[in-house]
This record gives structure tokens, sequence and C-alpha cells, in this order.
């Protein structure tokens, strides 16, 4: 029994090293790793030779489960080819190739997760010679796009420990992304008691990775104008790639150490009657802090970092002070500014109002205003500069002088900044009547005309109207002008008129005449005299014509014989208060008989 043991034995360990030696001989080459998007299909090359050559090679393909154990899933020899049934790849794989090229192809549809797993390639020769190579397939997903949010509140620069800045997340990738902080382009690294970062994974019934990091700092007050971000790296066939959020600030509290008080508007001088807005600010930024804004001058005070005063004056002038107080600590900073109100007073022009210069005599006013700045002064007349500066001369008043002057005074730094005044200039003399566009003038019977007399001088003279014949007329308008008086009288021409205006006042006087002749006034007279002439004439021929019997039949009939031509035969018809008898007249004046008409 034992030798028959024995002997068995020895025949294992005979079959056994001739078995290992012909594995030797059979070599098999695949990839180390084949990698592949999930979803996608996975080709896994298994190339082959043997000492013995390649004909009639047995084929089969394996892979290793988690647990460590080779499960088969392919069988393939000269006649048969055999999927085997009941594994995860039973319908979604196949083998192309049938070992007489010395390779053959396992293509697996629609990666998963799950696949990801070493597959084995065992060759095995009809006379036992056997080799096996071994493919990891590795398989990707790319993450969605990385998310960040900062933090909703301020950071204090005085906060005991590590405030939290932010958080980045990553969802969806395989295998597991990565996630690096940039403060400013630089990435950012735990480092004790200054910065903190906590990263976290999640695995998605999917099977899929998410990732999630949280920022945390020591704050401080340069941090105020840091950009934070994150980068995301994740894998994919043959490489890595890289995405990045955008970019995140944060509210950092710091207290000040210096105020500012400034003028925003308006820019330039200011003015009296201008709004003016004042800000006032730190340079730290803390919602803990009080601003108030306090006129030195009048100590009244705004619990504002924004004042606005409306209609300034000249009181508003002084130095404003920007007082901002922490809340926290009670510690106060400030600063202030100077604030000054130009101003331009009333213009005053002596004499005041009116002034009464006797003709030939020099006119002399001045105009001044109170300014804290450079001023213009220039006087106008009927809206043309007559003189500058502040004071008005003028040699030898005459009546062109008198009238309304205006002292504009300006600033010239400040636009609009204007002040004026006024003189009224009554130049005393005799009334001077200015000339008339006309005093000779025809026109027609029974047409109304207006004339007018405009007399200058001061006191106002009085006019009068009268005719050459001594009536005086009554006006139809009188009124007072800027340096005299106009006057206005109506005439209706009924003959021929000379009317005369007469001005005076306590220093003299001055007349006008004016001579209407009336047209058609003789004629006319003439027209009706040679009219009444010419009736009497006719009557007495008449009368003559009747006491000859040359009318109304005494001088017999009329010869019938006698031809008459039709032209002379033009006749008028008479009747007489004393007969009935009708007179015919022939243009010799001969009487007709009625038988005759």
């Amino acid at each position: 029994m034992a030798v028959r043991d024995a002997s068995s034995l020895l025949v294992g360990l005979l079959v056994l090293f001739l078995t290992w030696g012909a594995w030797a001989d059979v070599e098999v080459n695949m990839e180390d790793r084949v990698e592949v998007f999930r979803g996608e299909t996975a080709q896994i090359a298994c190339m082959f030779k043997s000492s013995e050559g390649i004909g009639a090679m047995i084929i089969q393909w394996f892979y290793m489960t988690r647990g460590g154990e080779k499960q088969r899933i392919y069988y393939q020899d000269i006649t048969t080819k055999i999927v085997d049934r009941g594994t995860p790849f039973t319908d979604r794989i196949s083998v192309n190739g049938t070992g007489a090229t010395g390779d053959v192809v396992l293509t697996i549809s629609n990666v998963q997760l799950e696949d990801e797993l070493e597959f084995i390639c065992l060759i095995r020769s009809v006379t036992g010679e056997a080799g096996e190579g071994r493919t990891k397939l590795k398989v990707f997903e790319t993450p969605n796009l990385p998310s960040i949010e900062s933090v909703q509140t301020g950071i204090s620069v005085n906060e005991e420990g590590l405030a939290k800045i932010g958080t980045c997340e990553v969802k969806n990738g395989f295998p597991k992304p990565n996630i690096t902080w940039y403060r400013n382009m630089t990435p950012l690294r735990t480092v004790q008691d200054v910065v903190k970062i906590m990263p976290s994974i999640t695995t998605e019934s999917s099977g899929l990775f998410s990732v999630r990091s949280e920022l945390s700092m020591k704050v401080m007050k340069e941090d105020k104008d840091d950009q934070f971000y994150c980068e995301v790296t994740y894998f994919v066939p043959g490489g890595t790639r890289m995405t990045e959020t955008n970019r995140i600030n944060i509210t950092v509290y710091y207290p000040s150490t210096a105020v500012s008080i400034w003028v925003e508007s308006p820019k330039g001088k200011i003015k009296e009657g201008d709004s003016i807005e004042l800000h006032c600010q730190g340079n730290g930024n803390t919602p803990s802090s009080i601003i108030t804004i306090k006129h030195t001058k009048s100590g009244q005070t705004w619990d504002n970092d924004v004042l606005v005063l409306n209609n300034v004056t000249r009181l508003d002038s002084g130095v404003y002070e920007c007082i901002s107080m922490d809340t926290d600590t009670f510690d106060e900073i400030s600063g202030d500014t100077s604030v000054f109100v130009n101003y331009l007073d009333p213009a005053v022009v002596m004499p005041q109002d009116t002034i009464e210069v006797d003709q030939g005599q020099k006119l002399q006013a001045t105009c001044n205003a109170l300014s804290s700045l450079q001023m213009d002064t220039a006087w106008f007349k009927d809206g043309q500069e007559v003189s500058r500066g502040h004071s008005l001369i003028l040699q030898n008043a005459t009546f062109d002088t008198a009238g309304m002057y205006m002292c504009v005074v300006t600033v010239p730094e400040i636009e609009e900044m204007e002040t004026s005044g006024t003189l009224l200039v009554h130049v005393q003399g005799p009334p001077e009547i200015m000339e008339q566009d006309y005093t000779e003038m025809d026109l027609v019977f029974e047409k109304t005309v207006d004339l007018s007399c405009h007399a200058r001088g001061f006191p106002a003279p009085s006019i009068t109207w009268i005719t050459s014949d001594g009536k005086v007329l009554k006006t139809a308008s009188q009124e007072e002008t800027e340096d005299g008086v106009q006057s206005v009288v109506s005439i209706k021409v009924t003959s021929d008129i000379t009317a005369l205006c007469n001005a005076s006042n306590k220093y003299g006087s001055d007349a006008v005449t004016f001579n209407i002749k009336a047209k058609g006034s003789g004629v006319i007279i003439a027209v009706i005299i040679i009219c009444i002439l010419l009736l009497a004439i006719l009557g007495s021929v008449l009368y003559f014509l009747y006491k000859k019997g040359k009318i109304c039949g005494r001088s017999g009939k009329q010869d019938l014989t006698k031809e008459k031509s039709n032209k002379d035969n033009i006749v008028v018809e008479m009747k007489s208060d004393n007969t009935e008898e009708a007179v015919l007249l022939g243009v010799n004046g001969e009487k007709q008989p009625p038988s005759d008409q």
C-alpha cells in the first residue's frame, strides 16, 4: 500500500514537473490596463505564441472577483465557443479571433463601474502547454461642474480661532476627484492655527464619488480684497483634466485707524444758495461703528455719514468734524475739513433810486457790493454797456442822458454769481419837443387824423393843443414817458387847419406847428356854383322862348312836308302847371304839334 502511494506521488510530481515545463513554452502578452468611460465599450487584447506553434489552442477568459476568486466567463477550442452563463458578463461580451493568428480580443459592451476588475487570458495547447496574461480594466466618469459657496456674513479680524471661508463641492465622478483651494492663484495647504482644509467623500448609490471641501482661516485685514476659488482635478482615460470654480470674496470687518471727511458736491468753489453734500468715511470696515458729523462753529451735529445742506449761506462756513466711535471698545477717532461759502451781497447804488441833474452838468454815481471774491462791475442803459467799473461819470448831461441805468456786479470765478442795482436819471431843463416825422400834410376832406407830440424835459412838461384861431383842442391821450410826456389829439379835417403843440415847465417852453390842408373842398364848392349858374341860364332860355312864341303853340303848326331826320327828332316832354297841353321841342327849338310825336 505504501509502495503504491509512493508510486502515485512520484507520478504526480513527474506530471507536475512536465506541466510546469510545458507552460514555460507558451508566452502570453497583454496590456497592464485598459481605460474606458462608463457606458462605452472596452476591448482587451490577448497575444500569444508557443514553441510548438499556435494551432489548436484552447482559449479561456477569466476575471478576478472582489473576493479574490477566479471566475471563468468564456471558453474556446478548435470546435467550440462558449460564453459561460450566470456571470455579470454573459450578455455583454464577445471574443474575436480563433487563435490561429496568435491574438484574440475580448470585447465588453456598456462598461459599468463594477466592471473595474482584473481580466485573465489563459492559453493552453492540446499537449497541455499553458500560459496566461492579465489586464486591469479601469472605468472613468467625468464629474459634474464644481460649485463654490462663500459665507454670507462678515468675518471680524478680532474673531478668535479660525473662521469658515467657504465650501467647494464636486459630484458624481469616478475615480474620486481631488479639490485644491486657491487664494489669489496660490494653492492653500493646511497650516496649524492658520489654514484648515476639511475634505469629505460621499459614495453615491450609483457608485460615483462626490467630494466636498471646507476652508477655514484666521482672517486678517489684508484678506478683504482676496479672491478664493477651487481647482478640481479628475481622471479620464489616458490622463487627468482640471476645472475651476468662479471666484468669491469675503467681507472682513476691521476697525478704522483714520477717518476722512470731504465735500462730495459741488466740485470747486461754493456759493450762497448751493446745496452741499458732505461724506464721512473711516478706513476700517465694521458694523459696530457710529459716524457723527459736527459743525464746530455752531456745535450742531448729525448722526450720519452723509450730510446734505440745502441753500447754504456764509453762516454755514467753518470746520466740519467727522467722529467715528467703535461701539465694542468705545474708542473714538476723528477727521475734519474746512468749508467756505462764498457770498455776494446785493448791489448798493449811490445816489439811491433816482437822481436829478441839470442840463450841461456832470452826472456821477457809484455801485458797490460786498463779496468774498474779486468782482467785475459794468453799467448798462437800454441793454447797451455804457461804462465799466463801480463809478458812473457822464459829462455835460442832456436829455439823451436821462433814463434808467443798471449796474451789474459779477464774480468771474463762479458762474451765475451776480447782483444788480438801478438808478433813474432825470435831466432838468426846458422842454424839448422831439423832431416830428411830418408837420405838413394834405388830407382828404372829412378824414380824421391823430397828431402826436413828444416833449422831453424834467419836470414833466405840460402840453396843450390850440388851433391858429385860438381854439383849444381836447387831447385824445396823454402819458408820461421815461424822459417826458407824449400827447395825442384827434382832428377831423373839414377845412384847412393849423394846430399848435405847446410844451412848458418851470424852465421854459417849446412848440411845434402842424399844417393840414383839406384836399377836395374848393373843387366841390366850384362845382355847386357852376351847377346853380347852369340851372339859372336854362330857366332864362326857356322863359325867353316862351315869350317869343317858340313854345306852347305860339308859332303855328309845323310844316308836315318838311322832312326831318329821326336823329333830329330828339325831344323833351315838359308839362306846365297851367295846361294839360304837352309841348314837344325839337332839337332846333321849334314847337311840334302832338300829332308829330
